[in-house]
């Protein structure tokens, strides 16, 4: 099974400005400060590696749905003695299973190949769920509770009423303009 990574090289979709994207991207993987410099300085950024197709694009989803654009690249799987080979369930656990601890033989453990990945290692992502189709979406309701308002002294005028402007007792005075010019 292909693994893929998502990289990311600071570039924003079309109407989003550089703080919104920066925000809501920070909102989404819960970093600031440093690691947000790193993600916009315009060098390729791996955020995330090791993911299937369908997690690669729930990713870019959540990326592009934040203000920003990224990269979806396919990665060769590393071979050597010391790696367990890449179709071992171990090598595919998914973001959401809870990680076992320090194994010699997992690749997912080594070292970060560089400074910017090194930046990402402790980051948790959410990971994204589509509901399905049909699923109510709303959160759970609050009971209701009346406010204590007397409406009492309110009624509704019967089917047919005119329900213009009243109208004014006494005629509305008209101010003498006669003496005013306009003057070029």
């Amino acid at each position: 099974m292909p693994l893929f990574e998502i990289a990311f090289q600071g570039q924003l979709r079309s109407g989003v400005t550089q703080e919104q994207a920066r925000a809501r991207i920070g909102q989404l993987f819960q970093v600031g400060g440093e690691q947000l410099d790193v993600l916009f300085s315009g060098r390729r950024v791996v955020i995330k590696q090791g993911l299937d197709q369908p997690a690669a694009e729930k990713y870019r989803q959540a990326i592009e749905r934040a203000g920003a654009l990224c990269n979806i690249d396919a990665v060769e799987p590393e071979t050597n003695d010391a790696q367990v080979p890449p179709t071992s369930p171990s090598k595919l656990l998914s973001s959401n299973a809870p990680q076992p601890g320090p194994n010699p033989h997992r690749a997912s453990e080594a070292e970060p190949r560089d400074a910017y990945v090194a930046a990402f290692k402790d980051v948790e992502a959410p990971d994204f769920a589509i509901a399905p189709v049909g699923s109510d979406m709303q959160d759970d309701y609050v009971e209701f509770t009346a406010l204590p308002i007397d409406l009492s002294a309110f009624s509704l005028a019967p089917p047919g009423a005119d329900l213009d402007e009243l109208k004014r007792s006494a005629d509305a005075v008209v101010p003498n303009t006669d003496h005013l010019k306009l003057q070029d």
